[in-house]
């Protein structure tokens, strides 16, 4: 069930109702109703695969429940590393058992060494990756004392299925979204107006700017050897703007829709494209997802600690396994390799920690030294995205070994995109309305959350119908969440 879609139209107000007017006098009885709904709004994709969140459910309750009463540091590792051998057993198994089992035979052919080896037909569960570490999250908090098991088990149930961030997140942290769920909730209108509001933004970002930008970007990317240069690089710029708008849309959608049941999800996103540096821009890109990482790897493994070889060494394995997570695809390694190096030199210096503040705060426009900083960052980030979208490594270098040759000089063709719903210069002046939004927002949880509160009624109004307008008026062909295959 896509958020973009009638059928959620319809799904939420009914959850909405049932939830506030019906079931809203038993907290256990509004927790289980949500875990119908998350299940419903699943089976949507395929109900089949219920199954799976179900004994992830089942084997990190019972997981907890073990650690919560064991002493011995051995049995309770041996608990932890069961959870960990289950979950992650499930998620290599569906996401990537075919790529390692083709790398295997095709460095045995290197070799002449031919293999025969069957691949599976499996189709990877929507929202594994994101479902996996949750739940990981909980039994590594238990076993480090962080937080104590509840035995309510719909609490539970309701904590890992919860609909609005279950596919695409935010990767909830247990110890802030589960104690929700055994706390008595009230209805709190100021709560759901924002939410509805960070809805509106959040569709508004896919619709609008995505799902646009996406007819583009498919268009140049999936027939890259017939275009030149500059309508390559006007295609990687395109799908820039396509990831960003489309899976930090989702995460609004999925933030203001847990609001409207007075439920607070972790910020997942915070003007990415405004770094000054890629420190920064991972501070302010996919956080539970980046946040996850540092907590449960990064500092395990030894963190900023220790000589300069082994900050290299986890630098490394967290950038290279972060690109892994995405998808199983050289590619994706390659994508977190490359952000790898460019953390490189301001971790090394120590100037990792240098731009933690909002970009020109207090001030109007930027300076020109942050101008230059946050455009130097999003090239390396645009460079990047090209591996990221690109089929395979062959295709990413062709792709960027065309961009970098004479053809670069030449405007692209208009006749190219005939056919394409909007110009691609309607695009453009799209992506600029909205970056000046952003802009003026940058120092809130998301860009028109208080920016329209300092406007009078009528001009508030006015911008909250000039966005439904612009919904429906540019909205673009339905796409489905990028982040969904991850």
């Amino acid at each position: 069930m896509l958020f973009n879609s009638l059928d959620f139209a319809l799904f939420l107000p009914i959850v909405f109702f049932l939830y506030w007017f019906v079931f809203n006098k038993s907290l256990m009885l509004q927790n289980l109703l949500l875990v119908c709904a998350s299940y419903l709004f699943y089976s949507y994709w395929d109900w089949r695969f219920l199954s799976l969140i179900f004994l992830s459910t089942i084997v990190d309750y019972f997981i907890g429940s073990r650690l919560s009463d064991q002493e011995n540091k051995k049995k309770r590792k041996l608990l932890l590393g069961t959870s960990l051998l289950v979950n992650l057993g499930i998620l290599c198994t569906f996401k990537y058992y075919n790529f390692f089992l083709n790398n295997f035979v095709e460095a045995f052919s290197f070799f002449g060494v031919s293999i025969d080896a069957n691949s599976l037909n499996l189709i990877i569960p929507l929202g594994i990756s994101f479902y996996t570490f949750q739940t990981l999250s909980y039994t590594i908090d238990v076993y480090k004392n962080k937080i104590e098991h509840k035995k309510n088990f719909i609490a539970f149930l309701a904590f890992v299925s919860f609909f609005p961030q279950l596919v695409a997140g935010p990767i909830e942290r247990a110890t802030n979204l589960l104690p929700q769920f055994h706390r008595k909730r009230e209805f709190n209108y100021a709560k759901a107006v924002d939410g509805m509001r960070q809805i509106l933004w959040g569709l508004f970002k896919k619709v609008v700017i995505a799902d646009n930008c996406a007819e583009f970007s498919n268009l140049i990317f999936n027939n890259s050897d017939t275009f030149g240069g500059s309508t390559l690089l006007l295609g990687a710029f395109f799908f820039t703007f396509q990831i960003y708008c489309d899976f930090s849309g989702y995460s609004d959608i999925a933030i203001g829709t847990a609001r409207l049941f007075n439920f607070n999800l972790m910020k997942n996103f915070a003007f990415p494209y405004f770094s000054r540096d890629i420190a920064e821009f991972w501070r302010r890109w996919h956080i539970s997802l980046s946040t996850w990482f540092r907590d449960y790897l990064y500092i395990p493994l030894g963190g900023s600690r220790g000589s300069n070889l082994l900050k290299i060494r986890n630098i490394f394995i967290v950038f290279l396994i972060s690109g892994f997570w995405h998808g199983a695809n050289w590619t994706f390694i390659f994508w977190g390799g490359l952000h790898a190096l460019y953390f490189l030199p301001l971790m090394l210096l120590n100037k990792n920690r240098k731009n933690i503040n909002v970009v020109a705060e207090s001030h109007l426009f930027p300076s020109m030294k942050d101008i230059i900083a946050i455009t130097l960052t999003f090239s390396f980030t645009l460079f990047a995205w090209i591996f990221f979208r690109a089929e395979n490594l062959i295709h990413a270098f062709s792709y960027i070994g065309e961009i970098f040759s004479s053809s670069l000089f030449i405007l692209p063709n208009g006749s190219d995109f005939i056919g394409t719903t909007l110009h691609p210069f309607t695009i453009l002046l799209l992506i600029g309305v909205f970056l000046i939004i952003e802009w003026f927002g940058r120092g809130d949880q998301y860009a028109i959350a208080k920016l329209v509160d300092r406007w009078k009624s009528p001009l508030r109004y006015a911008m909250y119908y000039a966005i439904i307008i612009a919904i429906f008026w540019f909205g673009g062909n339905e796409q489905q969440f990028i982040y969904f295959q991850f």
